[in-house]
Protein backbone atom coordinates (compact mmCIF):
# COMPACT_ATOMS: atom_id res chain seq x y z
CA UNK A 1 0.00 0.00 0.00
CA UNK A 2 1.27 3.59 -0.95
CA UNK A 3 1.31 6.39 1.12
CA UNK A 4 -1.04 8.38 -0.83
CA UNK A 5 -3.49 7.27 -4.17
CA UNK A 6 -1.85 5.92 -7.13
CA UNK A 7 -3.14 7.00 -10.64
CA UNK A 8 -2.76 4.97 -13.17
CA UNK A 9 -3.87 5.35 -16.84
CA UNK A 10 -4.54 2.67 -19.29
CA UNK A 11 -3.70 5.18 -21.81
CA UNK A 12 -3.91 3.40 -25.33
CA UNK A 13 -7.38 4.54 -26.76
CA UNK A 14 -8.05 6.42 -23.34
CA UNK A 15 -9.95 9.31 -24.32
CA UNK A 16 -10.43 11.23 -20.72
CA UNK A 17 -5.93 11.73 -20.04
CA UNK A 18 -6.83 15.42 -19.73
CA UNK A 19 -9.39 15.21 -17.30
CA UNK A 20 -7.25 12.48 -15.34
CA UNK A 21 -4.40 14.74 -15.07
CA UNK A 22 -6.66 18.14 -13.91
CA UNK A 23 -8.11 15.65 -11.23
CA UNK A 24 -4.64 14.50 -10.02
CA UNK A 25 -3.12 17.92 -9.86
CA UNK A 26 -5.79 18.74 -7.97
CA UNK A 27 -4.85 15.96 -5.03
CA UNK A 28 -1.42 16.28 -6.19
CA UNK A 29 -1.43 12.41 -6.95
CA UNK A 30 1.22 10.63 -8.65
CA UNK A 31 0.20 9.31 -12.30
CA UNK A 32 1.65 6.56 -14.49
CA UNK A 33 0.67 6.79 -18.13
CA UNK A 34 0.43 3.20 -19.86
CA UNK A 35 1.20 2.54 -23.02
CA UNK A 36 2.14 0.26 -25.95
CA UNK A 37 3.60 3.08 -28.09
CA UNK A 38 4.85 6.36 -26.82
CA UNK A 39 2.18 9.48 -26.38
CA UNK A 40 2.67 12.97 -25.62
CA UNK A 41 1.80 14.02 -21.79
CA UNK A 42 2.65 16.79 -19.97
CA UNK A 43 6.44 16.67 -18.30
CA UNK A 44 5.70 17.44 -14.57
CA UNK A 45 7.32 15.25 -11.81
CA UNK A 46 3.63 13.49 -10.33
CA UNK A 47 2.91 12.60 -14.38
CA UNK A 48 5.43 9.52 -15.79
CA UNK A 49 4.72 7.75 -18.98
CA UNK A 50 5.24 4.06 -19.40
CA UNK A 51 5.84 2.94 -22.93
CA UNK A 52 6.00 -1.03 -22.46
CA UNK A 53 6.61 -3.51 -25.23
CA UNK A 54 3.91 -4.33 -28.06
CA UNK A 55 1.54 -7.39 -27.40
CA UNK A 56 -1.34 -8.15 -25.93
CA UNK A 57 -2.08 -7.09 -22.17
CA UNK A 58 1.37 -6.01 -21.69
CA UNK A 59 0.19 -2.79 -20.40
CA UNK A 60 -2.43 -4.30 -18.54
CA UNK A 61 0.07 -6.85 -17.02
CA UNK A 62 2.41 -3.83 -15.86
CA UNK A 63 -0.82 -2.34 -14.45
CA UNK A 64 -2.15 -5.00 -12.96
CA UNK A 65 1.00 -5.47 -11.40
CA UNK A 66 1.20 -2.43 -9.62
CA UNK A 67 -2.19 -1.18 -8.85
CA UNK A 68 -3.31 -2.57 -5.30
CA UNK A 69 -5.50 -1.06 -1.73
CA UNK A 70 -5.67 3.35 -2.33
CA UNK A 71 -4.67 3.01 -5.90
CA UNK A 72 -7.30 4.11 -8.68
CA UNK A 73 -7.30 2.81 -12.41
CA UNK A 74 -8.47 4.11 -15.41
CA UNK A 75 -9.61 1.38 -18.44
CA UNK A 76 -11.73 0.40 -20.33
CA UNK A 77 -10.38 -2.94 -20.13
CA UNK A 78 -12.64 -5.47 -17.76
CA UNK A 79 -10.21 -7.58 -17.44
CA UNK A 80 -7.88 -5.28 -16.26
CA UNK A 81 -10.26 -3.60 -13.86
CA UNK A 82 -11.52 -7.15 -12.86
CA UNK A 83 -7.29 -7.82 -11.63
CA UNK A 84 -7.37 -4.41 -10.18
CA UNK A 85 -10.20 -5.27 -8.11
CA UNK A 86 -9.04 -8.16 -6.71
CA UNK A 87 -5.80 -6.58 -5.83
CA UNK A 88 -8.22 -3.84 -3.57
CA UNK A 89 -7.66 -1.20 -6.20
CA UNK A 90 -10.72 0.99 -7.73
CA UNK A 91 -11.17 0.68 -11.35
CA UNK A 92 -13.22 3.49 -13.17
CA UNK A 93 -14.12 3.43 -16.91
CA UNK A 94 -13.79 6.65 -18.87
CA UNK A 95 -17.45 7.68 -19.02
CA UNK A 96 -17.63 7.71 -15.14
CA UNK A 97 -19.07 4.19 -14.79
CA UNK A 98 -16.98 2.49 -11.70
CA UNK A 99 -16.34 -0.93 -11.91
CA UNK A 100 -17.22 -3.14 -8.76
CA UNK A 101 -16.83 -6.44 -7.11
CA UNK A 102 -20.76 -6.70 -7.75
CA UNK A 103 -20.76 -5.55 -11.11
CA UNK A 104 -17.92 -7.24 -12.82
CA UNK A 105 -18.51 -10.98 -13.04
CA UNK A 106 -21.72 -9.56 -15.29
CA UNK A 107 -19.36 -7.22 -17.44
CA UNK A 108 -16.58 -10.33 -17.90
CA UNK A 109 -19.45 -12.24 -18.80
CA UNK A 110 -21.20 -9.91 -21.37
CA UNK A 111 -16.86 -9.61 -22.91
CA UNK A 112 -16.84 -13.69 -23.36
CA UNK A 113 -20.46 -13.17 -25.30
CA UNK A 114 -19.55 -10.74 -27.62
CA UNK A 115 -16.36 -12.46 -28.58
CA UNK A 116 -18.12 -15.34 -29.11
CA UNK A 117 -20.26 -14.04 -31.29
CA UNK A 118 -17.92 -12.03 -32.91
CA UNK A 119 -15.83 -15.63 -33.53
CA UNK A 120 -18.96 -16.60 -35.41
CA UNK A 121 -19.02 -13.66 -37.63
CA UNK A 122 -22.14 -11.79 -35.79
CA UNK A 123 -21.44 -7.95 -36.14
CA UNK A 124 -22.25 -6.79 -32.63
CA UNK A 125 -22.33 -2.78 -31.95
CA UNK A 126 -19.38 -1.37 -30.43
CA UNK A 127 -19.45 1.85 -27.64
CA UNK A 128 -21.85 4.27 -27.92
CA UNK A 129 -19.82 7.47 -28.92
CA UNK A 130 -17.82 9.18 -26.30
CA UNK A 131 -20.03 12.44 -24.98
CA UNK A 132 -19.51 15.68 -23.05
CA UNK A 133 -21.66 14.06 -20.59
CA UNK A 134 -19.55 11.73 -20.46
CA UNK A 135 -16.38 13.47 -19.57
CA UNK A 136 -18.21 15.19 -17.21
CA UNK A 137 -19.46 11.77 -15.15
CA UNK A 138 -15.85 10.74 -15.47
CA UNK A 139 -14.56 13.89 -13.69
CA UNK A 140 -16.93 13.42 -10.87
CA UNK A 141 -16.58 9.55 -10.76
CA UNK A 142 -12.74 10.16 -10.53
CA UNK A 143 -12.99 12.67 -7.90
CA UNK A 144 -15.23 10.47 -5.71
CA UNK A 145 -12.94 7.26 -6.48
CA UNK A 146 -9.73 9.46 -4.82
CA UNK A 147 -11.82 10.27 -2.09
CA UNK A 148 -12.02 7.14 -1.50
CA UNK A 149 -8.82 6.26 -2.40
CA UNK A 150 -7.24 8.73 0.25
CA UNK A 151 -9.63 7.00 2.54
CA UNK A 152 -8.30 3.21 2.42
CA UNK A 153 -4.62 4.47 2.31
CA UNK A 154 -4.99 6.71 6.10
Amino acid sequence: MSASPILYIDADACPVKEEAYRVARRYGLKVFVVSNAWINVPREALIEQVVVDAGPDVADDWIAERAGVGDVVVTQDIPLADRCLKAGAQAIRPNGQAYSTDSIGSALAGRMIGEHLRSMGTATSGPPPFSPADRSRFLQGLDAAVVRAMKAVR
